[in-house]
């Protein structure tokens, strides 16, 4: 199992190209989009190549290869265009022996945790901040940053997940940070 998992596209055409290379670079199964996918949201500054509609014909041929959650700048209009479910608010799924609970996390956050059983994995983005950290009951908080709008001097990125570790990368492929499960 090799998972790819992103967040906070923001409608940035440049980001959602530079994440599908670097899907197809890493040969990865399923590609997990954690919200944000559209918009920008009234916080943030224009994304580089703010283009929503591009983004749109760049994900729906890839429908099948996507598991999507809802963000807090997703909306109702956003799945009228979209060919993949995104207004689901987690998914829940499995690596390993630990299940992960993913969502966008401006909702279920450290500070607001869903229901974790030990050992449970919080991923979520929202917060733009590439993240590791133990939590919890033997938990383990996770986000892959963003792809378009990077926050804390932290390089856009996303994150693959394999059975037995998280690797943190650059847009470009660089490793960053990998945690050991």
């Amino acid at each position: 199992m090799k998972w790819l998992a992103a967040s906070d596209i923001h409608g940035s055409a440049h980001a959602c190209r530079k994440l599908l290379e670097a899907y197809d670079r890493e040969g990865a199964e399923r590609l997990i989009l954690l919200g944000d996918i559209l918009y920008h949201g009234p916080r943030n500054d224009l994304p580089r190549e703010y283009d929503p509609k591009a983004v749109i014909a760049l994900l729906n041929p890839r429908r099948n290869d996507l598991l999507c959650v809802r963000g807090n700048c997703d909306s109702e209009v956003d799945q009228m265009v979209l060919e993949f479910p995104i207004l689901a608010d987690y998914a829940l799924f499995c690596i390993g022996n630990r299940t992960v609970f993913a969502t966008h996390g401006h909702r279920f956050n450290v500070a607001n945790p869903p229901p974790l059983q030990t050992g449970d994995i919080l991923l979520h983005g929202h917060t733009h901040v590439p993240a590791c950290e133990p939590f919890g009951e033997k938990n383990l908080y996770c986000n892959p940053g963003s792809v378009a709008i990077p926050k804390e001097n932290t390089p856009p990125s996303y994150m693959i997940l394999e059975p037995d570790r998280f690797t943190w990368k650059t847009l470009d492929g660089e490793p960053f940070k990998t945690n050991l499960l």
